[in-house]
């Protein structure tokens, strides 16, 4: 017996233009709707399922978490924390972390960092660079500091305090912030996940680490789509051997859990005292287990070195089987964060691909993306090209 998925509920706010399909069951990089269709995953939650699904090393252990202690409160020690906070701040060669649950509440914590920082040393109007094409959520902070006018229009006046710059324009950010004593940080996606997947070229990355040093600015990296493995390292900027004093982070932190995290180094971890900021579901024992489990599973399980070359694979195939097509901007990402840029708008693919049996999203309206889980194995990610090659064709040469 099948099941009908209406389009919309009313019982829902029509916050989203979903596709009418509903996901039952996942296992590795498959999932299947409720009536049995099999979908392979290229989008991984929005590069959420870092194991993709059903793993048999995380589920037990989420299992067993959830026989001991789901939540407790910050009013008590959670061990975990400690656990986790050890295990980044080992690997992001930084100092301490907050823990929180989105990748929005992370980037609101870093946003206060920068601008108590400023205030600290007696900067009353502190001011934050950040970027075109910048996506970091949707409070009015982070939607303040995001650029697509679709998120930001429509809610009054937005915070201010924020200078836009270019990216990989370093002309363009001296130009923008030379003489003015109220800078406090520099606030980046060394990826830019929803703009558009844009890479920050390496030796951009370590001109504003020299500048934000010179100048005595925090460097903020929002890690929030390109950490936790996706590219290859732990974090994207570590391609550029730079270290930033606050990285932020959340979606594949978790592999499914929601959990965010704050790291930060230096001066900016001194920042936050008691009182300053908190979070009443942040850091719980599940999250914490999460992001332990995750990490224990990507260094088991050597999926580093996997993602690297899997993704390496991936991109070279759809650079020599999309990148020759009429239509087909640019093909370009690092490890297993891959945007395909066509030259109109193809938000109609997401669907035109589910109904081909693949999950895909479609990020600043021209951008296929392209986020699967970091266990993808190089015969789905040929089965990905093969799926994907037709859908693209087909709907660029239609008028």
């Amino acid at each position: 017996m099948t099941t009908s998925i209406p389009a919309s509920s009313s019982h829902v706010m029509p916050t989203y233009g979903r596709v009418p399909i509903a996901l039952a069951r996942g296992q590795g990089c498959r999932v299947w709707d409720v009536n049995g269709k099999e979908y392979l995953d290229a989008l991984a939650g929005i590069a959420v399922n870092t194991l993709g699904h059903n793993h048999p090393k995380l589920v037990p252990a989420l299992q067993e978490q959830l026989t001991q202690l789901i939540h407790t409160s910050n009013y008590y020690h959670v061990p975990g924390q400690e656990t986790l906070a050890q295990l980044l701040t080992e690997r992001a060669h930084m100092d301490n972390v907050f823990f929180c649950n989105t990748g929005l509440e992370a980037n609101e914590a870093a946003i206060k960092i920068a601008r108590k920082y400023g205030i600290d040393k007696g900067i009353a109007l502190p001011q934050i660079v950040v970027y075109d094409h910048a996506f970091h959520g949707r409070s009015f902070a982070t939607m303040s500091a995001t650029a697509n006018p679709k998120v930001r229009n429509g809610f009054g006046p937005l915070l201010e305090g924020f200078i836009r710059v270019a990216p990989n324009d370093y002309t363009a950010l001296v130009d923008a912030t030379e003489g003015n004593p109220n800078i406090v940080a520099v606030m980046m996606e060394p990826i830019q996940g929803e703009g558009g997947l844009h890479p920050m070229r390496a030796e951009y990355l370590q001109q504003v680490r020299a500048l934000c040093d010179a100048h005595g600015w925090l460097l903020i990296l929002d890690e929030v789509q390109a950490g936790m493995g996706r590219t290859g390292k732990w974090f994207a900027h570590q391609w550029a051997d730079i270290v930033p004093d606050v990285i932020t982070l959340a979606k594949g932190l978790g592999s499914g859990v929601p959990v965010g995290a704050v790291v930060a180094k230096g001066a900016a971890a001194q920042v936050l005292q008691a009182g300053n900021h908190g979070s009443t579901f942040g850091g719980n024992p599940l999250s914490m287990r999460a992001g332990v489990e995750t990490i224990r599973i990507i260094e088991e399980d050597g999926l580093l070195a996997h993602v690297a070359q899997v993704g390496a694979y991936l991109k070279a195939r759809l650079q020599a089987v999309l990148g020759t097509l009429p239509g087909v901007v640019d093909v370009r990402g690092q490890g297993l964060m891959i945007g395909v840029e066509l030259a109109k708008p193809c938000g109609a693919l997401i669907g035109l691909a589910a109904q081909a049996g693949l999950l895909l999203s479609v990020t600043s309206d021209t951008v296929i993306r392209i986020v699967p889980p970091l266990i993808l194995s190089q015969a789905e990610a040929d089965e990905i090209v093969a799926r994907l090659h037709p859908l693209v064709q087909d709907f660029l040469a239609a008028p």
